[in-house]
């Protein structure tokens, strides 16, 4: 979840929306790779959820990655929310999820490096703590009532609203990980091409990632549950966005979008108003009811284009949003997965004419399809095994033309575990299913330290 945008001042020309987007154009060799990655705390001898408040809370542990690494505290109202350390932050997603939001780095390389030194920070201020960190894309026990809330305005609006606009709103923002990427482009022609290419594969992600086959206990029936949540959480601001294949795609396109999408909020003067079920048409002619005869500014704009959640999201950057947090080697994996294919004209084109005839219901079938059946699934006459070995193979031969060497290899390393996924037919979800009906015996209590990071 995002921290407040700084966007810029006054919106004058209604043009300014789609310019902003535009703003983020940048040329080919200054283009750059933000990996988003979530994970669990837990309490190692209860293995309850890690609260906001304690000697071993969600709290002591962001107070000590400030002390002793040189993170700066990001507050609001006082309480500590966050940290910023070179160009990256540490945030608190609603029910204490911690995020690491990297800076943007030039190679996968870079990407693995700053996560190692991530997760190896972490490990040493909660060392002797009796704090673990899980990589699961979904709370395999905890129920809501089990998890904290945290003190950010943004999350109690959302959460007031998220019950009366869909049924799974609250179990996403409470009870989920996530693994992302952000990556550039270079025209509007640029965006399109790689927004159509990241909406169409995205189930390839999401089944190679699902990782949330339990929920409240028990096995769920899907590989990916996370991915099942988003399916009903509110229509008006997520899926596969079906207009952005159609003729006439671009800026002002997905600027229209967005403006039919309800507001969450308006954040002055370090809080958040609530303006929810707004219209920011109504904003931009000075008639939005929470604050009435006041006009938005662009740091307004950029705030309500992070309240939409479509499974590929377009801002300065194209961000790809449909995998499930894991282990380690996925987790850099997805990534890597996305700059081979999106950061390479050829595999670009390889990657889209894979995908440039399926129909609307094609594309949706393969998302349900992925978050029930993982690598089994299919839809459209696609099977899914088959079209993930074959987006791994541009994936790799993009990475490979990209030349970033580090210890001898190129960023294609990182495709490796996707590989032996598709090989065996086998995700993590499938690798922890087996595991409870065989030697845990049904006894969830061992996946925290299966899913340990």
């Amino acid at each position: 979840m995002s921290i407040p945008q700084e966007g810029g001042g006054p919106i004058e020309r209604f043009e300014e929306l789609a310019d902003y987007i535009a703003s983020g154009e940048k040329p080919r060799d200054e283009w750059r790779i933000g990996t988003e990655h979530e994970k669990f705390g837990y309490l190692t001898d209860s293995l309850a959820p890690l609260p906001y408040e304690g000697p071993r809370s969600v709290r002591a542990v962001l107070e000590a990655l400030q002390a002793r690494f040189g993170w700066q505290p990001i507050l609001e109202q006082g309480a500590i929310i966050g940290l910023s350390r070179n160009g990256a932050n540490v945030s608190l997603e609603p029910g204490g999820q911690l995020e690491l939001s990297g800076a943007p780095l030039a190679s996968m390389h870079a990407i693995a490096d700053e996560f190692d030194t991530h997760l190896r920070e972490c490990a040493e201020v909660v060392a002797g703590m009796g704090v673990g960190f899980a990589g699961i894309g979904a709370a395999p026990v905890w129920t809501h009532a089990q998890m904290p809330r945290m003190p950010k305005g943004r999350y109690r609006l959302m959460t007031d609203y998220m019950d009366k606009v869909g049924s799974h709103g609250t179990q996403m923002m409470y009870r989920t990980c996530t693994v992302q990427v952000n990556l550039d482009f270079g025209s509007e022609a640029d965006m399109v091409q790689k927004l159509r290419v990241a909406l169409a594969l995205q189930p390839v992600a999401t089944a190679l990632c699902a990782s949330s086959p339990f929920f409240e206990g028990k096995p769920n029936g899907h590989k990916s549950w996370r991915s099942r949540i988003w399916r009903d959480l509110d229509a008006s601001r997520t899926g596969m966005l079906p207009f952005a294949f159609e003729p006439g795609m671009g800026y002002q396109r997905y600027v229209d979008w967005v403006l039919d999408v309800p507001m969450y909020f308006v954040y002055r003067d370090g809080k958040y108003i609530n303006a929810l079920g707004q219209s920011f048409r109504a904003f931009l002619k000075g008639e939005l009811p929470a604050l009435p005869g006041e006009l938005p500014t662009l740091s307004d704009w950029a705030d309500h284009m992070t309240t939409v959640f479509p499974e590929a999201r377009v801002k300065k950057y194209l961000e790809t949003r449909g995998a499930d947090a894991g282990d380690r080697a996925h987790m850099l994996a997805l990534p890597a997965l996305w700059v081979g294919l999106l950061y390479d004209q050829n595999a670009l084109d390889a990657a889209w004419d894979l995908a440039k005839g399926w129909s609307v219901e094609t594309r949706e079938g393969l998302r349900v399809a992925a978050s029930v059946s993982g690598l089994q699934a299919e839809a459209g006459g696609v099977k899914m095994r088959d079209l993930a070995r074959q987006v791994v193979a541009i994936s790799r031969v993009g990475l490979a033309a990209r030349g970033r060497i580090a210890g001898g290899a190129d960023e294609s390393r990182f495709l490796d575990v996707l590989d032996e996924d598709i090989a065996t037919g086998q995700v993590q979800a499938d690798r922890l299913l087996a595991r409870y009906h065989g030697e845990w015996h049904g006894d969830l209590s061992h996946i925290y330290a299966a899913t340990r990071l």
